[in-house]
């Protein structure tokens, strides 16, 4: 566990960064830190015709309207499954607010560079890594860092214009 740190403490092998980390699953993936606004109890949003089905609607959060989307479709994985530790990570990315629908919340990890690991490289196109950063491992779980503001601005999000990239 040298390699986790608490925010008290830093690192002596290299720069650390401090990532949110939450379930999908069976699978634990963690998100920059710097990105959440906050983090809400999930409920049932306000849906919109011709949504992508991981697109679940919108919500009034204080006077904003903001996208919900369920990474648990957006993935692939099961079945999508609400109860109450389902949770909406709420982000601000690319000037935009979005939450995203998560099982739940684990933890705040500070992990230093040296316990990041690249991505794997895979043969097929099918299977697209462009939105994982790295993997990380505390405790000998895997940790699968998701470039989140790669991932909501990708042009299959329509969630930002163009103009942005």
């Amino acid at each position: 566990m040298a390699s986790v740190t608490s925010t008290a403490g830093k690192p002596t092998d290299g720069p650390a960064s401090e990532f949110l980390t939450f379930r999908l699953g069976a699978e634990s993936y963690g998100i920059e830190i710097l990105k959440v606004q906050e983090i809400r109890g999930y409920e049932t949003p306000t849906a919109i015709a011709n949504a992508p089905s991981f697109i679940k609607g919108v919500i009034n959060l204080r006077g904003v309207i903001v996208p919900i989307l369920d990474l648990r479709i957006k993935f692939r994985l099961s079945e999508a499954r609400y109860d109450e530790f389902t949770v909406v990570i709420i982000l601000n990315v690319a000037g935009r607010v979005v939450g995203v629908v998560v099982d739940s919340v684990s933890d705040v990890l500070t992990l230093a560079s040296d316990a990041i690991r690249p991505t794997p490289e895979f043969a097929s196109a099918t299977f697209d890594t462009k939105y994982i950063t790295g993997l990380g491992t505390v405790d000998d779980q895997m940790i699968i860092l998701l470039d989140i503001e790669k991932l909501m601005t990708g042009a299959d999000m329509a969630l930002v214009d163009g103009a942005v990239h």
